[in-house]
């Protein structure tokens, strides 16, 4: 099984992408969120990521009621990211309709938290979102670095049984020159039994077949969908 997953990252009321994950960079799309979600549950997609940018700013969740309404007016599996960092994020979220949830920072910031929730929310909840330049750890988008090694990061909550890990290289994302390649080869011979999936870069079709004969559990896009480098109905060839 291969899953592209379309991303809607929401920021003051629009949908956006940042380039290279800088917030001052940013291209904005005027597609009404509920509309495009339809879309792609129409073209044979099952999971939307839901990235809350305002929330990941404030950190903590803001955009409660465009996931409600996206959740109440599709059957989308919706992964909500940006913001979580209690308990209480969680529960809120998945209340407001949420079916998956991904965290970040909190996974750097407080390791034991982040690993207990693989055990509350169960393993198939729950995705490790990293995001990395050269190999380091970075977060908050490209606000905030570490001295952290991205496989080493990985390895600390694989080994606590960690299933799902999303890992963007943001020298490469919304600006559509191409996966890293070569690191998600890397990472799954080192995380075999890990669902891995690729984020940033994405320009093709072409670029989407190749993560899946590599083996991948799936990949994001936004900017290359929304801009027509792949077609809405491009997605049916995936479907799952």
């Amino acid at each position: 099984m291969f899953k592209v997953i379309p991303s809607l990252s929401i920021s003051e009321g629009k949908i956006v992408v940042l380039k290279k994950g800088n917030f001052s960079n940013q291209l904005k799309y005027d597609f009404n969120p509920v509309d495009l979600a339809q879309l792609f549950e129409d073209n044979g997609v099952d999971t939307l990521q839901f990235l809350d940018l305002d929330g990941a700013k404030k950190e903590t969740p803001v955009n409660y009621n465009t996931l409600e309404t996206i959740s109440r007016h599709s059957n989308l599996k919706v992964d909500f990211m940006g913001g979580i960092r209690t308990d209480g994020d969680i529960n809120k979220v998945l209340e407001y309709g949420a079916s998956l949830f991904t965290a970040s920072s909190v996974a750097v910031n407080n390791q034991d938290l982040f690993a207990s929730w693989i055990m509350s929310y169960g393993r198939e909840k729950l995705s490790l979102m990293a995001n990395t330049s050269s190999d380091m750890l970075i977060y908050k988008e490209m606000l905030k670095t570490t001295d952290l090694d991205l496989k080493t990061h990985i390895d600390n909550f694989y080994m606590r049984g960690l299933k799902y890990v999303k890992v963007t290289d943001m020298n490469r994302d919304g600006v559509l020159e191409g996966p890293n390649f070569k690191l998600y080869q890397q990472l799954k011979a080192q995380f075999p039994d890990a669902c891995i999936t690729a984020s940033g870069g994405v320009r093709s079709l072409d670029d989407i077949r190749k993560l899946r004969d590599m083996g991948l559990y799936g990949v994001i896009v936004s900017r290359a969908l929304y801009e027509g480098n792949i077609k809405m109905e491009d997605l049916k060839e995936f479907a799952v």
